[in-house]
């Protein structure tokens, strides 16, 4: 299990610092026998994926997954480019795992990092499948990030509510995930960077037993990132566990008028997660 502390990172940009506080964490829950999640929480990306998959199958494709995408922060270039050359890897490794036997063997994947490529500083939301980004802004928590699902298709064409959804048999079953076919590229949202934002990244495991509103309560009640993530994962179990739980809380501050850069230089001022 990740280290449960907060970790921290001061990235100088044109006119300031862009201050970064974050934890996260994952839990097999109370119901499953093998945690299929995995996360990875490396400045400057954050991401959580869910595996699914017959035997470890999901275990094998959530952690490949992860693994290549760490190699790509690595690298020093996260982009949308070479987030996807990782999954085509990670497609590969996936297959040709030999405990891999389930040709429904997947994963999802969902985050953000930050983007200091070209212009001001902004986030980048990275999605495949049903795990998800929020953020809260304000005191006010909003999914970023659109799930991959039968449940949401059914939204979006009018013939179901959000309230007939959290007990829908297919409540289940994703439309898009890392693993089943050869290629897939991932949804991207761009958002500028706002000092006192605070970003959570989740599996599936999370929003079965937290409402969006209770999200934000646990944000609001705890200020820092890893009692943030200890509440939310204790009233997640207390509710039931009855899938892998994974979290992950990243905080945004900004400091002496940092409102945009071409170049960035990035001082780590603790051990990266």
């Amino acid at each position: 299990m990740p280290d449960k502390s907060t970790h921290s990172r001061s990235v100088t940009v044109a006119g300031g610092t862009i201050e970064l506080s974050w934890a996260g964490v994952t839990h097999t829950g109370r119901r499953r026998e093998i945690n299929q999640d995995a996360l990875l929480a490396s400045y400057p990306l954050f991401i959580v994926a869910d595996g699914m998959g017959g035997h470890i199958g999901g275990e094998i494709a959530s952690a490949s997954t992860v693994d290549r995408l760490g190699g790509v922060v690595e690298a020093g270039a996260v982009t949308p480019k070479t987030i996807e050359k990782a999954l085509s890897r990670a497609v590969k490794d996936i297959a040709s795992h030999p405990e891999t036997t389930d040709d429904g063997t997947g994963t999802t994947l969902t985050g953000v990092y930050l983007d200091l490529s070209d212009g001001p500083p902004q986030w980048v939301t990275l999605n495949i499948g049903d795990s998800r980004v929020y953020l809260s802004r304000d005191g006010v928590i909003e999914q970023i990030t659109t799930d991959h699902s039968v449940v949401q298709e059914l939204i979006a064409a009018g013939r179901l509510s959000p309230e007939e959804a959290e007990n829908h048999p297919y409540g289940n079953v994703i439309t898009r995930a890392v693993g089943p076919s050869e290629s897939v590229a991932p949804d991207y949202v761009r958002l500028d960077v706002v000092d006192g934002d605070r970003f959570v990244i989740c599996s599936d495991g999370l929003t079965k037993e937290l409402t969006d509103y209770g999200i934000q309560h646990f944000l609001t009640a705890n200020p820092d990132p890893a009692d943030a993530i200890a509440a939310m994962m204790d009233a997640a179990l207390e509710n039931g566990g009855r899938d892998n739980i994974t979290i992950i809380v990243l905080d945004v501050a900004l400091r002496s008028g940092a409102t945009g850069a071409t170049d960035a230089d990035a001082v780590d001022d603790s051990s990266p997660a």
